[in-house]
Parts: structure tokens; C-alpha cells; sequence
């Protein structure tokens, strides 16, 4: 069967192109730059705990060369309004890294495997359907024809996928734009990310009065300056100025000695395109949203869609057509993203338009500084990552589903678990196989080993029933999951989010529950109703 065909060789098209190729799908990555990433030290990204493990579980290896954060400040002029100490058990550090440094890690992660292939100095400029698969040519010193399974455009703000499909990137322009500055220097603290409204020293002219300052390793810093609305121009002259009051306000005296390594100027734009799959063409990253307004993170979500469109395309991949689960690639995370945008459009007036009645209401200034810190943490209706509650792959209605501490359609907790062969794992390192887990709560069953108890009990019975299941699927054990009791089965898909909680084994749920997860339940009532499935 022909590859997969990946436009794009950025984080979110490399994640990709490692996740297909962990499921046995291989994959064709056209690159239209020379295969090297540029050093940039002010281009950074922030990602949460759910991004970062599942970019180490791809790699195979800890994610090195950035930096997690101590602690988070929040400051208004001279007071401190919220601190937050990260324990890395209970509540880890978002990671803070170099955009080239997180590529090079994937690239490094994908040279050698015989599944991909990275083609690079190829552009995009056109793309042929058929009912058996996609052809993409590219130009360049070896343009040629591509043909290909499905394509995933992952080519940015200004997709060639996205226009040569036709599909409409609505939304705002410039909604923020913030001088930024990589640099390296001494600060009172080392080790805590800082954001500060309204700074008391505000000299260097016109201001909305914003600084956020993220380490990195080696003593550097980023910077990032909320500009005010407008075009103004961002000449060095004033960007030197900016950072020479803000080290000396912070450092409360004169400005420190620093070594201003590069600087740039970021624009965050809000748009969410109509479609992000046009038959055997998805679309996926800034190709299919922009977002970052408040401090939250577009990477993230881009490596979130990887995390969503990987497994149901090797399933197709490998097992032929699930129209209807390809189909909920763009209704779970479309969804998602447009949660977010609703959620940071409508707090954004509040936040940036000063004055009227809200100046007056007491604590207002503070609630402020709690949503912006939400949205640069990951937490929260401006950060926390979305559940997929109203997904057509959760099922509903099984007699024998029971509530726990995780809803359908959200991400499960990373609990201890007993494997097949016998050897504790964490739950999420058996994610990302193109296989359901099922998840047995059986306390006790920790401290004794597992050819003890894997025919005892209720454990024929339910691995029975997980043979039986529509597709390949893992049995594992845990002592205890968060509001679940004894006994109680979970589902849980292969991007770690959880399908159904059953009270016991019933294999008539758990089976129906499974294909409902796989699309099936959609695929059975469109063909009753002969209709198209989805929305191809």
C-alpha cells in the first residue's frame, strides 16, 4: 500500500511522520528547506506534560536542551499577585525549548527509519484525488510525482494544502503582537517564568505595560513585550531601550550586563478553517488554526492534532476504510481548537480594555492576572487541553458504564500498570500502538506476580472478551485509578483518552463501547440510512 504523505518539516509534521512510522505506516515527508533548521533562540515553544510525553514516547528518549520552570510569578506594578511552585510529580513544569532544538530532537528520533522518508528541497504545488489514493507533485531539483495513501498537510500559517483544496482560514488578524528578545543575562531569581502587568517604570513611551520572561538553559532568557495596537514599527533602537529598563526595573537598580543573541517580532493571528479533511486530504497544526493570544500555546495544539489523527489513520492504513473515524479527526479537534479561540476572544476585551466600570470592581485586577496565568500554564478554559465529551466515538447508553475520575473523551491518568508479559509500566507508555487498552482495577493484584492471579477471578472471563473485541487490544492491570472501585474496566484509546468505565465485565458493552470507539456505530447507521458517512 502507498505511504502516507506528510507537506511539512516542522514539529507537528515530524511528530507526525514518528508516530505513523511507531505503527508500522510508512510515510513521505516533503520538506521544501534543505533538511537543517536555523538556529533561533527567540523562536521558542511551551509545552505541557501531555505534549512533552507524547514527543518522548515517540523519540524513545527524554526531551533534552530546554528548560522547566521552578515556578510561576504573576506581578502588578510592584506587587506579587500569585506564585506557583511546580512539583514535578503532583503538578510537573511546562517545557520551554527552542523550536530548532525540539525539530532537531525529532529529525534525530526519524534518521534511519526505514519507514520514512524525508524529501527535502520539495515544494508542494499540486495535489490529484482518486477514489484509491492522493497524488501530490513537488518542484525543486527533484520534482517528481508522490503518490500517496492519504496526505496530511502540516505547512503552516500559508498552506499550500489548505489553497490548493480550497478551504477558507476565517478568523482575526494581529489580535496581539509582542516584541520579543532572546538573551542572556543575570536575574534576581534563575529559574521561575515571570509575567508582569503594568510595570512601574514604564518610560520608553507608549505601552500596554505586558512583559513575560521565560528562562532557558545556560542563562537565557526570552522576553516578549506586548506591543500596543496598531503597526508601529519596532526599530532596534527602542527594542534595546525596553530590554535595558525592564533588566534594571527587575534588577532595582541599574540595568545588568547581557548578550542580546536575536529578536524578532510575534503577531498572533485567531483563525480556524472550515475544514480540516477534504476526502483523502487532512490538514493539521497552523495549517488548520491559529492561536496564542493570553499565553496559550498553538504547538501544543498542533501536536495534540498528531496525537488524534495518527492512530485512526494507521488503522486505515492497515485494516482499509473507517470513513467515519477518519471523519472524527474534525470533529473532536476542531471542536477543541474553537473551544479555545470562543474562550480567549471573549475574555480578551475584558483583559485589554482598561478602564469603564470593571476598573472599579474590587479583585478584578487579580482575576485578571489568574486568567493570563492560566492560559501560559496550561490550565484552565484558556489552556487545559479539551475532552472530547460530545464525540461520535463515545458511546452511550451501556447499561453497565459507571463514572470515575476521568469523563469520556478526556485524557486518562498516568497510572501504574501490570503489562501482559508481566512487568510494571505507567499507562501512558502503552499508548500511541493502534490498539485499545482495557484496563482491569484489581486492587492487590500489585504485590503479587501476575501468573498468580491472571487466571483467577474474573480475568479469564475479561480477557476473553478483550480477544473478542472488533480490533487488537491490551489487557493491563492497575491497583487503583481515581474514583474507580474494584473491578471496574476501562477503555481506553490508543491516544490515551477514555471511551467507557464499566461496572465488572460485560462483554456485550465492552465490545459495543470498542466499535463505537472505531467508528463503527457511525458507519453502521449511515449505511442503514444509506448515506454518506462524515463529512468528506
Amino acid at each position: 500500500m502507498d505511504p502516507v504523505i506528510i507537506v511539512g518539516a516542522g514539529p507537528v509534521g515530524l511528530t507526525l511522520a514518528l508516530a505513523l512510522a511507531r505503527q508500522e505506516v510508512p510515510c513521505v515527508v516533503l520538506d521544501e528547506s534543505p533538511g537543517r533548521d536555523e538556529p533561533r533562540p527567540a523562536r521558542t515553544v511551551v509545552l505541557r506534560e501531555d505534549t512533552v510525553a507524547l514527543v518522548e514516547r515517540l523519540t524513545g528518549a527524554p526531551l533534552t536542551g530546554g528548560f522547566r520552570w521552578a515556578g510561576w510569578r504573576s506581578m502588578r506594578r510592584k506587587q506579587v499577585m500569585r506564585e506557583v511552585a511546580f512539583d514535578d510529580a503532583a503538578d510537573p513544569a511546562p517545557l520551554h525549548i527552542a523550536q530548532h532544538v525540539l525539530t532537531g530532537a525529532l529529525r534525530a528520533a526519524l534518521a534511519g527509519d526505514p519507514l520514512v522518508q524525508v524529501a527535502v528541497d520539495s515544494r508542494l504545488d499540486a495535489i490529484e484525488q482518486e477514489p484509491s489514493g492522493v497524488t501530490a507533485h513537488t518542484r525543486g531539483p527533484n520534482g517528481t510525482w508522490w503518490r500517496g495513501s492519504h496526505l496530511v498537510g502540516c505547512d503552516g500559517p500559508r498552506s499550500t494544502v489548505r489553497k490548493l483544496q480550497d478551504i477558507r482560514f476565517p478568523g482575526r488578524t494581529a489580535v496581539e503582537r509582542y516584541a520579543v528578545a532572546a538573551l542572556r543575562t543575570e536575574l534576581p531569581w534563575t529559574d521561575e517564568a515571570l509575567l508582569h502587568r503594568s510595570p512601574p517604570w514604564r518610560t520608553s513611551g507608549p505601552s500596554a505595560g505586558e512583559i513575560v520572561g521565560r528562562p532557558l538553559p545556560d542563562g537565557l532568557w526570552r522576553l516578549d513585550w506586548l506591543l500596543p495596537p496598531g503597526k508601529d514599527l519596532v526599530t532596534p533602537e527602542m527594542l534595546v531601550t525596553r530590554i535595558r529598563e525592564t533588566l534594571a526595573g527587575w534588577a532595582g537598580g541599574a540595568s545588568p550586563a547581557y548578550e542580546l543573541l536575536d529578536t524578532g517580532v510575534h503577531t498572533i493571528h485567531h483563525r480556524l478553517a472550515r475544514r480540516w479533511r477534504a476526502g483523502r486530504v487532512f490538514l493539521a497544526g497552523d495549517a488548520a488554526h491559529l492561536l496564542g493570544a493570553l499565553g496559550t500555546q498553538g504547538l501544543d495544539e498542533g501536536l495534540r492534532d498528531v496525537d488524534n489523527l495518527a492512530w485512526k489513520l494507521a488503522l486505515a492504513w492497515h485494516q482499509g476504510p473507517h470513513e467515519a473515524l477518519l471523519d472524527s479527526y474534525q470533529e473532536e479537534r476542531r471542536a477543541a481548537v474553537a473551544t479555545r479561540l470562543r474562550a480567549a476572544d471573549q475574555v480578551l476585551p475584558l483583559l485589554r480594555g482598561g478602564g469603564g466600570l470593571r476598573s472599579y470592581v474590587p479583585g478584578s485586577s487579580r482575576g485578571h492576572d489568574a486568567l493570563l496565568a492560566d492560559g501560559h500554564l496550561g490550565r484552565g478554559a484558556l489552556g487545559a487541553p479539551g475532552a472530547y465529551t460530545d464525540s461520535p466515538l463515545v458511546p452511550a447508553h451501556l447499561d453497565g458504564e459507571v463514572v470515575v475520575g476521568t469523563p469520556p473523551g478526556a485524557l486518562v491518568t498516568d497510572v501504574r500498570v501490570t503489562a501482559e508479559d508481566g512487568t510494571f509500566v505507567r499507562l501512558h507508555d502503552r499508548l500511541g500502538r493502534a490498539a485499545l487498552l482495557v484496563v482491569l482495577v484489581a486492587p492487590g493484584t500489585g504485590v503479587w506476580e501476575r501468573k498468580h492471579w491472571v487466571t483467577a477471578g474474573i480475568m479469564p472471563r475479561l480477557a476473553a472478551a478483550v480477544t473478542a473485541l472488533p480490533c487488537h487490544a491490551e489487557l493491563l492491570v492497575t491497583e487503583s485509578y481515581p474514583g474507580a472501585g474494584a473491578h471496574t474496566v476501562l477503555l481506553v484509546r490508543p491516544d490515551g483518552r477514555l471511551v467507557t468505565a464499566l461496572n465488572g465485565v460485560r462483554p456485550a458493552d465492552l465490545y459495543a463501547a470498542a466499535e463505537t470507539a472505531l467508528g463503527g456505530a457511525a458507519e453502521a447507521a449511515a449505511a442503514e440510512a444509506g448515506a454518506p458517512v462524515g463529512t468528506r
